[in-house]
């Protein structure tokens, strides 16, 4: 009797480790491959060879590129060098890549920037949040941009215990802002195994010096997160989910759910165009891949632009496709002016021109 119990109880196991594996490869899209689509009017970006993780863009066509970013079970070409933060100016016929000088004080050798987000004050000062990761910790780094020097002055480090594994960030003042939890765990172990599990853990934080809560939860994996143009919504990717949910913001920073946008695709950073309040993102066709990095079959590239989202039927373009052999890897995707900046988690960068 001893024995039937523990083989059933075996078996039990086995059945349950088998559904979650194939759980888990259906949220990675494991057998998903794409057709490439092609830009004709595109070129590598110089300069950027250790990724390109996320780009905010000024309204002035001035753009910040986070790179360098090392994260626990992906890929980096170069693990022992600290983060960057690039600036292009897209009001250039040629635009190219400047890294940006940061002020004296800050921990450089330990920076590993990850999501980015711009905030413009009343008196036209520019602040760049920046989430990072120093030994594997979260924190956001609040800078002031210097144009003049195209330096970054550091103001502060915020941490927090809400704060436990941040990915994106969208500010919401010059000291406030919505953060993503990517994860519940910040131990890579603990990390796969909620991933692998199917735990529905990850959330929303907003962040300010009076209040810091969580405003929304129930995600797989909340990734990219971004703000409507009329302040009105806030949009969140869940990355393992394959969805984008649209959240009503409120008087008190609270976020109510609206709708959510199925998509086939690994959703990661959100672009909002601000003229017409289209989304831009930049996605991972295949999770697998991304993961295993084998250089006979590379992690892909894909970029989505998703039109009147608020509406009942929002339009849903795929722009660009690579098999991994241009681009590896895409995590962001920015318009300004008809030029289009993807970027990616460890690869390169790319500029075209619609």
């Amino acid at each position: 009797m001893g024995k039937l119990l523990a083989v059933a109880v075996l078996g039990m196991a086995a059945a349950l480790a088998a559904e979650r594996l194939l759980a888990f490869r259906n949220r990675l899209n494991a057998a998903r491959e794409i057709d490439p689509v092609t830009l004709p009017n595109c070129q590598l970006i110089k300069g950027i060879e250790r990724g390109s993780e996320d780009i905010d863009i000024l309204p002035n066509g001035l753009a910040f590129i986070s790179s360098g970013l090392k994260y626990p079970g992906l890929k980096s070409f170069a693990p022992d060098k600290p983060g960057e933060i690039f600036l292009m100016d897209l009001n250039e016929e040629k635009p190219r890549a400047v890294e940006l000088r940061i002020s004296r004080g800050f921990d450089l050798a330990s920076f590993n920037p990850h999501g980015i987000s711009t905030y413009i004050d009343k008196d036209d000062t520019v602040y760049l949040f920046v989430v990072n990761h120093p030994h594997q910790k979260s924190t956001v780094e609040v800078f002031k941009f210097v144009e003049d020097d195209n330096s970054l002055v550091h103001l502060k480090t915020i941490r927090h215990d809400l704060l436990t594994s941040v990915n994106d960030i969208v500010a919401m003042g010059p000291d406030s802002f919505y953060a993503t939890n990517d994860h519940y765990f910040s131990d890579f172990i603990l990390m796969f195994l909620e991933m692998f599990l199917g735990l529905t853990w990850s959330n929303v934080v907003y962040y300010s010096p009076k209040e810091v809560k969580e405003v929304a939860a129930g995600f797989y994996s909340a990734n990219g997160i971004n703000i409507s143009p009329d302040k009105k919504y806030i949009y969140v990717a869940d990355v393992l989910d394959h969805k984008v949910h649209v959240m009503e913001k409120h008087a008190n920073w609270n976020l109510t759910h609206v709708k959510t946008l199925q998509l086939d695709t690994l959703v990661d950073n959100l672009s909002v165009d601000p003229d017409t309040g289209d989304i831009w993102t930049g996605c991972h066709p295949n999770g697998m891949k991304l993961f295993y990095s084998d250089p006979e079959n590379l992690p892909a590239s894909e970029v989505l632009h998703i039109q009147n989202i608020l509406s009942e039927e929002p339009a849903v373009t795929r722009v660009y496709a690579d098999d991994g052999s241009v681009l590896q890897g895409s995590s962001v995707a920015s318009v300004h002016g008809g030029k289009l900046l993807i970027g990616t988690v460890f690869h390169r960068a790319l500029y075209c021109e619609l």
